[in-house]
């Protein structure tokens, strides 16, 4: 299946404390494209109740920024996720974020809880993958309903059911993020990288974000704010790349008038395939600017 050219840009993806009220109101007025507001690790048992209140009163507030609003919600099976799922449902953010999703059966069960709660059809299930057996669920979550929007890697979790370390360049972890990111593609989904965990190291954060774009994941999930720039500078199409690929759509658009099935661009071959990936860049770009971009 060919990759679909989403709606709207996830370039990042911060998680807000649920428990933390003073960040759910700066939020609004970041520049991250999604608002993870988080009912599950970075809240103590004990503040789940009022994590969850504080929560389901921010989403219609937040709705008014225009960011994406996912919340996520305590996994399946723990005391907190049939109380969270009922009253987020209420409320209707864009989506819901499912941690240790190791098989389709799990957004199953989330669609159907969703649906018995009255949670509206535009309410998407996105499926964090922690695992070494979401690893290799991959596509099969990815196909696993309509409802489910977008796969998130959750590398901290996958390093530590690997026994793996945490080392520049995350050699341990690249063989389950491929097979994640092979997944995704096949079913034509959104996927998303895991956190950076140095708040302090914006060098290596950029770095690491450089490398997921290379690995060709959509945008990263970040723990604080000061991450949301270069975060969204170096997963958004730079004017060279939007400048390269309106010049090869015109040369692919030429060859086709010709009667070629490829072209060249500064000496390189242009076929079909170069030509999809310039429309996906650039309409990014165009969501991006607002502007309209001709090819």
């Amino acid at each position: 299946m060919t990759t679909v050219v989403t709606g709207r840009p996830r370039r990042s993806a911060l998680y807000v404390p649920g428990s933390n009220r003073r960040a759910l109101e700066k939020a609004r007025a970041l520049a991250a494209d999604v608002l993870l507001l988080d009912l599950e690790d970075a809240v103590a048992p004990e503040a789940k109740t009022a994590a969850r209140e504080a929560v389901c009163v921010a989403v219609p507030e937040l709705a008014r920024s225009g960011r994406e609003l996912v919340v996520r919600l305590n996994a399946p099976g723990t005391p907190w996720y049939a109380d969270d799922l009922r009253a987020v449902a209420r409320v209707a953010p864009d989506a819901v974020l499912i941690p240790k999703v190791s098989g389709p059966q799990t957004v199953h069960t989330v669609e159907r809880d969703l649906e018995t709660a009255g949670a509206p059809d535009g309410t998407a299930v996105w499926a964090l993958l922690e695992t070494p057996a979401a690893m290799f669920a991959a596509r099969e979550i990815a196909a696993s309903s309509p409802r489910l929007g977008v796969l998130v890697l959750g590398t901290n979790d996958l390093a530590n059911e690997l026994h793996a370390e945490h080392v520049p360049g995350r050699a341990p972890l690249l063989a389950g993020i491929g097979l994640a990111v092979l997944g995704a593609r096949a079913e034509g989904r959104v996927i998303l990288d895991g956190v950076y965990n140095d708040v302090r190291d914006l060098a290596g954060f950029e770095a690491e974000c450089v490398q997921g774009r290379q690995f060709g994941l959509d945008g990263k999930t970040l723990i604080h704010p000061a991450q949301v720039e270069p975060c969204n500078r170096v997963f958004a199409p730079s004017a060279e790349q939007v400048e390269h690929s309106r010049a090869v759509l015109a040369a692919w658009d030429r060859a086709v008038a010709d009667g070629r099935g490829v072209a060249t661009v500064d000496g390189r071959l242009v076929e079909n395939l170069h030509a999809e990936n310039a429309k996906r860049i650039l309409a990014l770009a165009q969501e991006l600017s607002g502007q309209e971009l001709s090819g």
